[in-house]
């Protein structure tokens, strides 16, 4: 049995939840950045507020705990962990309604290194239960757009958690990077493909969904990641569960405009054995512990 000052405890000692590693001059920079609609921030977001700074640094306060000190613009920021705890007791709520019925899942992560075992726990265990979980446009290659430009890209799965793998290497001589991407698979000859990347993209969320129904599937019944995943899911209707740091206001935003089912506020950059407690912790709640 996981009790709550124990779960409490842990979010302060891993620097998941409490004094966190991401840095305030970060924090207020995606903030301004999210409200000028700077589409790297966004995660496949259009807004239907207007969302200034300030706005952006209150809901941040109150969703996840950061100061609400508009002059507190230097050194660290904080996560609330009660509010890491209870975001985790409304992933339950989800999770055991999800179970309940018998829902489809798909998974999917922009911090692959740290986060996949969060999501897989999740989703072995709704699979236990009786849910299905979705792989589609499993080794689907595509150009993925960011600030460094076109990179060609594959979506895979490690754990059944959708994630990016970037091909290393230029494309065949005298051919562009666009060209070199076919629609399908069979890119061998851009290069060998990487360890999965970090990305806040929503591309990844969409070529999956396009492939579920490209294949004359439903959309699934709940979305577990983070980033673009969540953002990007939400943003077509999926119910969708979202992780996020407090650098990533848009996984709060969505939440408030009823996109993101729940986003759970805590450092995304830890030692992935360190969230095996959370995921614990939710099946606990959801009633789903083995």
């Amino acid at each position: 049995m996981i009790k709550a000052e124990e779960l409490h405890a842990h979010l302060l000692d891993s620097r998941i939840a409490g004094e966190v590693a991401t840095p305030r001059e970060d924090n207020l920079s995606k903030y301004a950045r999210f409200a000028r609609r700077d589409p790297w921030v966004l995660l496949g977001l259009d807004p239907e507020g207007e969302w200034t700074q300030d706005d952006v640094l209150a809901l941040m306060a109150r969703r996840a705990g950061v100061s609400p000190d508009r002059n507190h613009r230097q050194g660290q920021d904080t996560i609330d962990p009660q509010l890491t705890i209870d975001a985790l007791d409304a992933v339950a709520v989800v999770v055991a309604r999800t179970a309940e019925r018998g829902g489809s899942v798909l998974m999917g992560t922009g911090h692959p290194g740290q986060l996949i075992g969060f999501h897989s726990a999740l989703g072995d265990a709704l699979e236990a239960a009786g849910c299905a979980v979705l792989t589609p446009a499993h080794g689907r290659d595509f150009l993925m757009h960011s600030v460094h430009g076109e990179r060609s890209c594959s979506l895979d799965y490690v754990q059944r958690v959708g994630v990016v793998r970037v091909y290393e290497g230029a494309p065949p001589s005298g051919v562009s990077p666009s060209a070199a991407v076919p629609a399908e698979g069979g890119a061998a000859a851009r290069g060998e493909l990487s360890d999965p990347v970090h990305t806040h993209s929503p591309q990844p969320v969409r070529i999956a969904l396009a492939a579920l129904a490209e294949a004359g599937q439903p959309r699934p019944d709940l979305l577990l990641g983070d980033h673009g995943w969540a953002c990007g899911a939400g943003r077509l209707g999926v119910t969708s569960i979202g992780l996020a740091d407090s650098n990533d206001p848009g996984v709060f935003v969505a939440e408030a405009e009823g996109m993101v089912a729940a986003a759970v506020p805590l450092d995304d950059g830890v030692r992935p054995d360190c969230y095996e407690l959370l995921s614990a912790y939710v099946l606990q709640q959801a009633g789903m512990s083995r």
